[in-house]
């Protein structure tokens, strides 16, 4: 089996039943589910006229592709009523491949790993807690030390 990384979020409805409701989804579609994150409050990125999200990660195994598991993940998504109207928009569920195993893949659909997460504190938040030591197969970096960058980041660019 190998290993994945998947980011989950949500901000409409019963946020936690959400997260809760994708994870069950998701163990009954071949996705074994080996560790979950706390969950996460946090603002929204991008479009922010919108309610906040509930942020988690999910450490798993599979048998399945990469593209066979964007494909269950979609499937879920859909199933539980996600809408794409307006890009970083609310959403009832969001699902993200941000590993798997170390595999690099940049095609039209399929990015991992995910091409923006070292930017996303509530995605290396999660992902801190659960795989800190996950070294990411394109900057060489543990997750761990991803997320510390970014927290510098963001404290030199805070204005008080």
């Amino acid at each position: 089996m190998r290993k994945t990384v998947i980011a989950i979020g949500t901000n409409l409805g019963d946020r936690k039943k959400n997260i809760e409701t994708a994870l069950n989804l998701m163990r009954e579609r071949g996705v074994n589910i080996v560790k979950v994150s706390s969950f996460y409050e946090t603002e929204p990125y991008g479009y922010k006229e919108q309610p906040g999200f509930l942020n988690a990660a999910a450490l798993c195994k599979t048998n399945l592709s990469p593209y066979e598991l964007l494909e269950t993940l979609l499937s879920i998504e859909k199933k539980m009523g996600r809408v794409r109207k307006i890009h970083w928009g609310p959403r009832i569920i969001d699902l993200d491949i941000i590993f798997y195993e170390d595999f690099v893949i940049n095609e039209k659909g399929l990015s991992i790993p995910h091409p923006d997460m070292q930017n996303r504190e509530f995605v290396l938040k999660p992902l801190n807690e659960i795989v800190p030591c996950y070294v990411h197969p394109v900057f060489c970096k543990t997750v761990r030390t991803l997320y510390e960058e970014l927290e510098k980041t963001q404290k030199t660019n805070k204005i008080t």
